[in-house]
């Protein structure tokens, strides 16, 4: 059987669509449905199923996709092994807040290390990443959380993420030192999507305390929600590193925001199962490197 049908396989169950998998592969329609075909009649089971507009896993394809992804992942590993581990694709999972403000100067790094190796970067929200790393379809995952554990995976603290309240310079808050709960009562919130680990830390501890509170906005995007609270919309919580150029600037205050539940820190995760060639140690030294964290969960 051709590792070919295996890897079309895979990127359908992703996809959720023959159309979709095509685009993505490159190829035609028909070529997809061609190869799935020969794929159940070598298994002798049906292994997708129509469901609505899309496709959907049968068990026989719920059962093989795991080994289809073992057998990826050693394929994989066996050209990198051929290749002198020097060569081939890193995934990396992390959020915006990272992608963008954390991670450049490290890949720069890398990059002079190892100029071989194709770096993907999938920008995502905390709980795809941490299944993803899990399910082998990203090599490491960089996330923002309090210490996280999880028994599949290998996770390492690299370092604490102060979190602020950012609002305009005319805001009533601008000479707090510091910003508790009660501070935001009345505050117009502009938050970050559903599924960052930070905003639903914010409106639980708001919740908690009885702190009255109204949702003005929601973006995915960081500039836009800076944007927003540089022109007085309302108040937001943000990785202090996000901001450091329009405080500069003064177009915006950042005060810590203090509170138990507020300690974040970003942190390196990958599967314990995971193989490591050499471009993928160095990727994790790198990181690690001047970490003034012990914490490891093994």
């Amino acid at each position: 059987m051709e590792l070919t049908y295996l890897k079309t396989f895979r990127e359908v169950a992703k996809c959720g669509s023959y159309t979709r998998a095509a685009e993505s592969l490159g190829y035609a329609q028909s070529s997809i449905t061609s190869q799935i075909q020969k794929l159940e009649e070598a298994y002798g089971a049906v292994l997708l199923e129509r469901f609505g507009r899309g496709m959907k896993l049968t068990m026989a394809g719920e059962a093989l996709l795991q080994y289809a992804n073992d057998i990826y992942r050693l394929h994989e590993e066996s050209k990198e092994v051929v290749a002198k581990q020097a060569k081939g694709t890193l995934s990396i999972g992390t959020i915006e807040t990272l992608a963008a403000f954390y991670l450049p100067p490290h890949l720069q790094a890398y990059r002079r290390e190892y100029p071989d190796v194709n770096i993907v970067i999938q920008p995502a929200n905390e709980p795809f990443i941490i299944e993803s790393v899990k399910e082998g379809e990203l090599d490491i995952g960089i996330i923002l959380d309090p210490p996280f554990t999880d028994p599949e995976l290998h996770s390492s603290i690299l370092r604490e993420e102060p979190l602020v309240i950012i609002v305009n310079p005319d805001h009533k808050l601008k000479g707090q030192n510091e910003v508790h709960a009660h501070n935001l009562e009345n505050e117009s919130l502009i938050l970050t999507e559903e599924g960052c680990t930070y905003r639903a830390m914010l409106l639980k501890v708001l919740k908690g305390n009885q702190v009255s509170f109204s949702l003005s906005y929601e973006f995915g995007n960081l500039e836009a929600i800076k944007q927003c609270v540089i022109y007085g919309l309302g108040v937001a919580l943000v990785p202090r590193i996000t901001v450091a150029e329009e405080v500069r600037k003064g177009q915006l205050i950042a005060i810590p925001f203090v509170h138990p539940e507020c300690r974040f820190y970003t942190q390196l995760i990958y599967a314990k199962k995971k193989w490591k060639s050499n471009a993928f140690n160095g990727f994790v030294e790198l990181l690690s490197g001047g970490s003034g964290f012990n914490y490891r969960n093994e």
